[in-house]
This record gives structure tokens, sequence and C-alpha cells, in this order.
């Protein structure tokens, strides 16, 4: 089974409050985007879980992936052996929920492959178990996340977005970005669009964030912000030329990049309506 596992973005959050399990309160607008890691799954007569990927990082019992597959064996005795590749596109660490989009893939493709028949309510209890955002790419498209951001509502399809996605080559930890919230930013309640509270803390501390957002805008974007928890910037382009002079100035500066579009529901899930 060959399945690909997109990225999100996130259009809007703000933080709202700490709660008292230690997580955060937050209220965002999520949109999977056409960047995606692909993941291959592999049957095995011999009862052993194995990873592989082109990060060797990754290839390890503490991946997501890993462990979500040992705990859907053991609750649901499941004797047969397993190979999963990970072909790894989306930057890790970087804001764009790869490792939360793989979590989910992999309860979906485990759910067919060995016909659990899971209920819905066991799927999504386990996503939220193992991460904030992994409900999200049970659903993709546009959703707003509430609650710690595994409550998520489905939203009507828009318009595609061109957009440029650029990473400078910096790891910001969810953790680390959360304790660098600036609580004096207010939310721009008038707009729920390009709006990230997470963003000011990070430029603070990551002054080449704070300049790589003002060069998308300089560069005819119109509008740039932090992704998530960051590093990844996301700049909204109504001119191609534009989006394409911008990438290849991140290019030369050794900066990640990928133009991108945001993939409605219906699109995104074809990726794993008809698995095989």
């Amino acid at each position: 089974m060959l399945i690909n596992s997109c990225a999100k973005i996130n259009l809007y959050l703000d933080v709202l409050k700490k709660r008292p399990d230690g997580y955060h309160e937050v209220d965002t607008l999520f949109s999977t985007v056409s960047l995606h890691d692909s993941l291959k799954f592999v049957l095995t007569k011999k009862p052993e879980i194995k990873i592989l990927s082109n990060i060797q990082e990754l290839a390890s019992a503490n991946n997501l992936v890993y462990r979500i597959t040992k705990r859907i064996f053991e609750e649901f005795s499941v004797s047969d052996g397993i190979i999963i590749y990970l072909n790894k596109r989306i930057p890790v660490s970087a804001g764009l929920g790869g490792g939360s989009s793989n979590a989910a893939m992999t309860i979906l493709a485990l759910n067919k492959l060995f016909n659990l028949s899971m209920e819905k309510g066991y799927i999504q209890n386990l996503a939220a178990e193992y991460g904030s955002d992994i409900n999200f790419f049970l659903v993709g498209g546009l959703a707003q996340g509430k609650s710690r951001g595994e409550e998520v509502i489905p939203l009507p399809d828009q318009k595609p977005l061109d957009l440029l996605l650029v990473n400078p080559n910096l790891k910001v930890s969810s953790k680390e970005a959360y304790d660098l919230i600036d609580w004096k930013v207010k939310e721009r309640s008038e707009l729920k669009l390009w709006f990230n509270r997470l963003e000011s803390g990070i430029k603070n501390k990551y002054p080449i964030i704070n300049g790589l957002i003002t060069d998308l805008k300089e560069m005819g974007a119109c509008e740039a912000i932090m992704s998530g928890s960051g590093s990844t910037c996301i700049g909204h382009f109504d001119s191609r030329a534009k989006q394409d002079a911008a990438a290849l100035y991140f290019k030369h500066r050794n900066f990640w990049t990928k133009a991108v579009k945001t993939i409605g529901r219906s699109k995104y899930q074809e990726c794993f309506l008809n698995l095989s």
C-alpha cells in the first residue's frame, strides 16, 4: 500500500490561554497543501515492525509512525509484521505538521490493511492521544481547530491559494514556540486570516524569521506569516512571476523553498479513500 501524506499550514492561529493539563487552548484555521511525504506499507510474515526512511534519524522507535503502529498491533493482536518506508519531503520541526500527517495516514492505512474495523471515535481518540494536529489530517481541506487543536470543524472548500513556503533551515520545537509567546500581541479579531500569535516571540528570538517575513512582503507577497510553531514562513502571491523571483532569491540564500497550493477536502481525501 502506497499513500501520500500531505503537509498543512495555519492561515490563522491564536493562543487563548494555558490549560491546567499543560497544553494551550487554541483557535486556528488549518489548510492542507500540495507538499507531501509518501508512506509505503509492506506486510511481512516475520512478526516485527520496521521503519525505513530517507532521513536516518526518523527510522527509529521514537517515530510517531512506529509508536502508533506498535500500539495498534498490540491492541488488535496483529500477528503479522510490517515494513514502513517513509519518504520524507516535508521539513522536520518546521510548523508544517509532517509528523502528525504521517501518524494519521498510518492509522488509516493499518485499519484498511488488517481489516480492523476501527470505530470513528476510537480513531479520533487515538489520534488526539498522540498529537494535537493528527485529527485534522483525518479530515483535511480547510478546517477550524479548537481546544488544543484536536477538535476539528470542517469548513467548505475555498479557491486554491498560491503560496511559497520558505524555511531558513531552522528547527523550532512546539514547546519552544509556546514558551516564547508574547501575550501583549492582541488578536486581530477583525480579520481571521494571516495572524499567528506564536510569530512575535519566535521573531524576537530568531531575527532571521523577522527578516524572512519582511523579505517576502517586499518581494510582492500579499501576505506573509509564520506557519504554526515555525520556522517555515508562508508567502501568499497573486503573481506567478513575483513568486518565482522570490523562490529564486531564497534558494540563492540556501533556504528550503517550495511553491504549493492549498488543497480542498475532496482532492485531499483522494489520498486515502481509495488506498491501493
